[in-house]
């Protein structure tokens, strides 16, 4: 029978099914950062037992570090210590670590696909529910908890149920000034935090086929906050074309074998799935949440809806958002005053984000209300912007170009935004608090970000990129 990429994947991965069980699950690479890796390592010690597959192993610094550019120093105790212990763990299970300076250290989700550590047909594992990233080159990817995490280090193995797949087909060519960020924000809006519940989502489509990869990463990254387990996208030339040549990508011979092997990790036409969406982006504006999660969205130059408006289960929830956020129900978001606004996080901190906010500030100064950091996702990607001259554009333009990690994106580090203050932000949640106690963010892509720091107001990309 047809098979789609979730159920290959799946199959070729199960060591184990007893009947009424989990299965015993194979994983290929488990990532690991300062925060959610402690107790697994703890546990080992406990056991007396020893990383299994070292090789399918990595560890980099993320959230909890500074960005500021004298990051040595961390002034956060709590923080300060996760990092050394990290660093200790490392050293004494004898696994790679990418640490200051060393030329790849970065979001965890940003450096395993530019390090060619990322591979089609792959289950890859993090500690962190955006693990599923990692899903845009056709692995299955997915965040785990913290016991699963010593679990993985001790037996390279978890135990899963199988999940229900879920077909999401994006169509038709977007209007200038809509970027992938835009698919993904118009998605969840659609289907609510909850619609995934139970899934694997596949995102296909002409849509998806034009998307680099690092726009599919952006699909990937927030099939989370739909509720889905991961967001997967069947590997292609696109695909190929961007791991060829990657630090720990297949060499030689071996290349060639890999894409023979990758070519078949592709879903089968007439392949079934539990169930199945189909959006046309053709029409979709750029998108900005108004509330306290990501489901609550509209266009950028839409109102924000009146509470009768919508479903009675929503509509408590709604005006607790509307409460927190100091919105009105029915009027426009466009011209919202905003106090900060955020380039970053594993969800828009690579590359081609960078260059879609630099190309509308070039030659222009951001609002002087505004409080702008820019945070490249890797060193990789700060050496990048640098030789392309994108940090001077922020610079001149007001913003504050600082060294790699999370930031902004959590209050987990010094990039806090102040209580009662409002963000428009690249990252992936807007939950009460997310970005510091009281904070208020609005999430939109890099264009739409990029336009509302000069506006000083949120602002429609559309008619303000010239």
């Amino acid at each position: 029978m047809p098979k789609n990429i979730i159920e290959k994947i799946w199959e070729s991965h199960v060591v184990i099914q007893k009947n009424g069980h989990p299965a015993v699950f194979g994983i290929d690479l488990q990532l690991t950062h300062e925060v959610t890796s402690p107790q697994g390592f703890e546990k080992l010690r406990q056991r007396g037992q020893q990383v299994k597959q070292t090789h399918r192993m990595i560890c980099t610094l993320d959230h909890s570090i500074p960005t500021r550019k004298n990051r040595l120093e961390i002034y956060d105790e709590n923080a300060k210590n996760q990092v050394e212990q990290l660093r200790t763990n490392a050293k004494e299970f004898g696994i790679p670590i990418f640490d200051f300076d060393s030329g790849h250290q970065g979001i965890v989700h940003v450096i395993g696909p530019e390090l060619g550590l990322t591979q089609p047909g792959m289950t890859i594992v993090c500690g962190d529910s955006h693990t599923s990233t990692h899903g845009a080159f056709g692995a299955l990817a997915f965040g785990v908890g913290s016991t699963e995490v010593g679990l993985v280090m001790e037996t390279g193995c978890i135990l899963q149920k199988p999940l229900k797949t879920l077909k999401v087909e994006f169509n038709g060519i977007p209007q200038a000034g809509v970027y992938s960020k835009d698919y993904i924000l118009a998605l969840i809006t659609q289907i609510g935090i909850a619609g995934g519940n139970g899934h694997i989502i596949e995102f296909c489509g002409e849509a998806i086929r034009a998307l680099s990869m690092e726009e599919r990463m952006t699909i990937c990254n927030m099939s989370i906050e739909c509720g889905a387990r991961a967001g997967v996208i069947s590997p292609d030339q696109t695909t190929f074309e961007y791991i060829k040549d990657r630090k720990y990508a297949p060499k030689t011979e071996d290349w060639e074998k890999a894409i023979q092997e990758w070519k078949q990790i592709t879903s089968d036409k007439d392949c079934s799935y539990d169930k199945e969406i189909s959006i046309d982006i053709s029409t979709l504006m750029p998108q900005i949440t108004w509330g306290t999660n990501p489901e609550q969205g509209i266009g950028v130059s839409e109102s924000i809806p009146t509470i009768s408006s919508l479903p009675s289960s929503h509509q408590s929830t709604a005006k607790k958002a509307l409460a927190y956020t100091k919105l009105q129900e029915g009027k426009k978001i466009e011209g919202t005053p905003l106090d900060y606004a955020f380039l970053g996080s594993c969800t828009n901190s690579r590359i081609e984000d960078l260059r879609i906010a630099a190309k509308i500030l070039k030659d222009k100064v951001i609002s002087k209300n505004i409080t702008m950091l820019v945070v490249p996702g890797s060193e990789a990607v700060k050496a990048q912007a640098e030789s392309e001259g994108l940090d001077k554009i922020f610079l001149d333009a007001g913003c504050e170009w600082r060294m790699p990690g999370c930031s902004m994106c959590l209050g987990m580090n010094d990039d806090k935004v102040p209580s009662g203050k409002r963000c428009i932000s690249t990252s992936n949640r807007n939950f009460v608090g997310r970005q510091g106690t009281g904070s208020i963010t609005h999430l939109a892509s890099p264009a739409t970000v990029a336009v509302s720091a000069i506006k000083g107001v949120i602002s429609d990309p559309r008619k303000h990129t010239s």
